[in-house]
């Protein structure tokens, strides 16, 4: 099992850039596929990002590949969203999760049964 806690989020103009960090406990972190996904009220949670055991496969929604990075550091049991060009439509409750697959793409909410709490970003036009 492992628990997860995102950090980062804030509010930014249109335009600027956030990181946002997610924390796993445990000593398995690099077991772990890691997914980055988002919502908005009265919406569904939709993937953003995902990334492999080792780093070296990562997989982006269409709408945000030229703008975000995902990473991760398996020594200190976190993974990334580094977040560039943000966008009003970009604001959201932005989630980490992690799945124990070691396949490379894991795009479906379902498929993860790990979930931080979620932090807010928000991006003022």
């Amino acid at each position: 099992q492992v628990q997860l806690v995102e950090s980062g989020g804030g509010l930014v103009q249109a335009g600027g850039s956030l990181r946002l960090s997610c924390a796993a406990s445990g000593r398995t972190f690099s077991r772990y596929f890691m997914g980055w996904f988002r919502q908005t009220p009265g919406k569904e949670r939709e993937f953003v990002a995902g990334i492999s055991l080792s780093a070296g496969i990562t997989d982006y929604a269409d709408s945000m590949k030229d703008r975000f990075t995902i990473s991760r550091d398996n020594a200190k049991n976190t993974v990334y969203l580094q977040m560039n060009s943000l966008k009003p439509e970009d604001t959201a409750v932005y989630y980490c999760a992690a799945n124990g697959g070691s396949g490379i793409a894991y795009r479906s909410v379902g498929l993860y049964p790990y979930w931080g709490q979620g932090t807010q970003v928000t991006v003022s036009s």
